[in-house]
């Protein structure tokens, strides 16, 4: 099989869908699981200093087959305008803490907000996930796909997210290879302030429809999540 994922010919789609904001909330933290036991996640990403994260963290160990990431949080030290020696102190402390939560390393590295594409912060993700051998989003063998989400323009868009939606990115934008579709699941939480709430309760039926199941299965879609994708690129290159 060539490293795309072609095998005697045939084109092989791997999907990952990974939930960003675990541990955010209870009602985040509840809908991700669900996503992942009903539905078609596979994978989720965790912000270990978030109010809910050990809950997060003790909600995972019922989910074993569920791969969990560092969602890496850098906007303080990125607003106070930090140096490379504090941007890297706050990450390896991050990562410190998702060892603490979960007495295993992560198995992937992205960020809030996306906040590894600043400049500024770039490097020391390279580093770190070079280091640590994690995949890091947008820099792995993994494309990056972030077009389920519904919202933009400060206006709600929960046509984006219905399951006819979903069902026409898997057949038009999953390509062979790999790759991460991104999503925020998740149940309002009166303790939790958010611009994005009614928006996550969209997204979790979205995911644990029946009809995403089937979608997948005509355009021939295999789900795998980040636990998977290291023996799986060493299959693809041999």
């Amino acid at each position: 099989m060539g490293l795309g994922g072609r095998e005697r010919g045939v084109i092989v789609k791997y999907l990952i869908v990974n939930a960003d904001d675990f541990g955010a909330s209870r009602g985040i933290d509840r809908g991700i699981i669900e996503a992942h036991q009903r539905g078609v996640l596979t994978s989720t990403s965790l912000l270990v200093n978030a109010t809910a994260s050990g809950e997060a963290a003790e909600l995972s160990r019922s989910a074993p087959d569920l791969s969990v990431g560092l969602h890496a949080d850098l906007r303080s030290e990125l607003n106070a305008n930090a140096g490379p020696a504090r941007l890297r102190g706050a990450l390896e402390a991050q990562l410190a803490r998702f060892e603490e939560l979960l007495g295993r390393p992560p198995t992937h590295l992205d960020s809030h907000h996306n906040v590894h594409r600043d400049p500024r912060a770039l490097p020391e993700f390279l580093d770190l996930a070079r280091e640590q051998g994690l995949p890091l989003r947008e820099h792995s063998a993994v494309r990056y796909f972030s077009k389920f989400y519904g919202q933009w323009s400060g206006k709600t868009h929960l046509e984006q997210i219905s399951v006819e939606s979903l069902a026409r990115m898997l057949e038009m934008e999953i390509k062979e290879g790999f790759t991460e579709l991104s999503c925020h699941p998740g149940y309002v939480d009166p303790d939790y302030s958010s611009g994005y709430s009614t928006e996550r309760e969209a997204e979790l039926r979205a995911l644990c429809d029946p009809r995403i199941r089937q979608a997948l299965a005509e355009q021939a879609i295999q789900l795998v999540s980040y636990h998977d994708l290291g023996k799986l690129v060493v299959s693809s290159a041999t």
